[in-house]
């Protein structure tokens, strides 16, 4: 069984709308007022504890585990949230699970458990900041039989705004189960995510051993080691010109002021909801054109082999961030990671230093140095003279083809042959950098059975 999420956007009346931002707003009072209550507990024993108190004569710790927080939230509800009726227990619940998620993850860190950049205490959560969610996992959850409309604990029957015919038709035929329903106010609208296990069918490839290595860019989106280009499409960068202008009139309407209480005028909401939506058709678009990009190559090829790209760091750039993050290179690795596991695939994810630039495609001899303004390699050992890009995208798919006798796949220097080159040039910067239009034949590649595994 394959536990996976099914997403549908929803049109809600606006009474129903009303219900679904006080349903995240009762989460979000959970969320700080059992955060209140965990750093109270905190200052009142380290405060104790600076007094020379017993350690088994401190104050009793408030349990940050979910079930004891809904206990005391249970306890102390009629005096914080004298409404708590109007909304499901569910609202209340999903706050406290998330403050138990990120105290947990806070602690974990802390103690040296949780892989990944340091946690810091939780904060407050903001009305005006927090983006309103709430997920149900009890109650009334299903989709009704018109395949237009579905059904919420206490918010009711509630329009969607597309068919959900694909979901409803797997649960009719028992093939899939609700496990639970979240609901999310993003991008001007509300949208609704039901967590299903189901059975997906065990598919295969179209081309099977075949093997394609990616490597990807800005100017040129992503080259394949078969000489096939993919242009980079610069949603954003399409969209400044008219961002930049609906940005304009919002700066000359009467905004609002926190500091003066001046409250935001109705042409100011509107000419803001105008500028918001271009946003939102940039964000649409990319994530269609990922989605469209990814799922050819997971159904189309049995090995794709992609690079490790620190992704956080090359946006520290600030002459590349803007287009780097546009071209979403992380959001591209995500999707392939789990399409490969529908698909029957594989993604092999490349050593972050491992130097697909630098190596010849050919002879394999590498080279010391390699400038970033060098767009077609050319070798001094072999005369191979080659598209910079695709000559890394042949590298990464041969990649998984190189094995060593008897020991499994070839473990190899990163590094290459020169220890001095910065790291950043060979796993961050270089995939940053403008890419021109590939000229490249196609080549084939041969199956192989070697398989490299991530390191990280």
């Amino acid at each position: 069984m394959t536990v996976q999420a099914y997403r549908f956007a929803l049109d809600p009346t606006p009474r129903q709308s009303g219900a679904l931002h006080r349903h995240a707003g009762a989460a979000r009072v959970a969320f700080n007022w059992g955060l209140a209550q965990a750093k109270a507990n905190l200052g009142q024993r380290e405060a104790e504890r600076s007094y020379g108190i017993a350690e088994d004569e401190l104050t009793p710790v408030f349990g940050w585990s979910m079930y004891s927080m809904r206990k005391a939230w249970n306890q102390a509800k009629g005096d914080v949230a004298p409404w708590w009726a109007e909304c499901s227990k569910e609202a209340y619940a999903t706050g406290l699970q998330q403050l138990a998620t990120a105290l947990k993850n806070w602690s974990d860190s802390r103690k040296g458990k949780r892989k990944g950049p340091k946690m810091g205490l939780p904060t407050f959560k903001s009305k005006r900041t927090a983006i309103p969610s709430v997920r149900f996992t009890t109650g009334v959850i299903r989709l009704e039989a018109d395949r237009t409309h579905i059904t919420l604990p206490v918010l009711g029957r509630i329009k969607t705004h597309e068919s959900t015919r694909k979901l409803e038709r797997k649960i009719t035929a028992g093939a899939a189960r609700i496990l639970s329903a979240a609901v999310r106010f993003e991008r001007g609208r509300w949208f609704v995510a039901f967590t299903v296990e189901t059975q997906r069918a065990d598919v295969a490839p179209r081309r099977p051993g075949a093997v394609i290595g990616v490597d990807l860019g800005i100017k040129t989106l992503a080259v394949f080691s078969e000489g096939e280009p993919v242009p980079n499409p610069r949603h954003f960068d399409a969209a400044r010109r008219k961002l930049g202008r609906t940005s304009r009139t919002v700066s000359r309407r009467q905004g609002p002021d926190r500091r003066t209480g001046q409250v935001a005028s109705n042409r100011w909401k509107r000419a803001n909801a105008t500028r918001n939506k271009v946003h939102h058709q940039v964000a649409y678009q990319r994530r269609d054109g990922l989605h469209k990009l990814t799922t050819k190559l997971a159904r189309e090829y049995d090995t794709i082999v992609v690079e490790n790209l620190n992704v956080a760091g090359m946006v520290k750039n600030r002459r590349l961030a803007r287009q780097i993050s546009d071209a979403a290179f992380g959001e591209f690795r995500r999707q392939l990671t789990y399409k490969t596991q529908w698909y029957g695939s594989e993604l092999v994810v490349a050593d972050r230093w491992f130097p697909s630039s630098k190596t010849c495609s050919g002879c394999k001899a590498v080279k010391p140095k390699l400038s970033l303004s060098e767009r077609v390699f050319i070798c001094e050992a072999c005369g191979l003279v080659v598209d910079r890009d695709l000559n890394a995208a042949i590298n990464l798919a041969q990649l998984v083809e190189r094995t060593v006798a008897g020991s499994g796949p070839e473990t190899i220097n990163g590094r290459g042959a020169d220890r001095k080159t910065r790291p950043g040039l060979a796993g961050g910067c270089e995939a940053s950098t403008p890419h021109p239009a590939l000229a490249g034949a196609r080549r084939g590649l041969s199956p192989g059975n070697g398989r490299i595994t991530d390191h990280h």
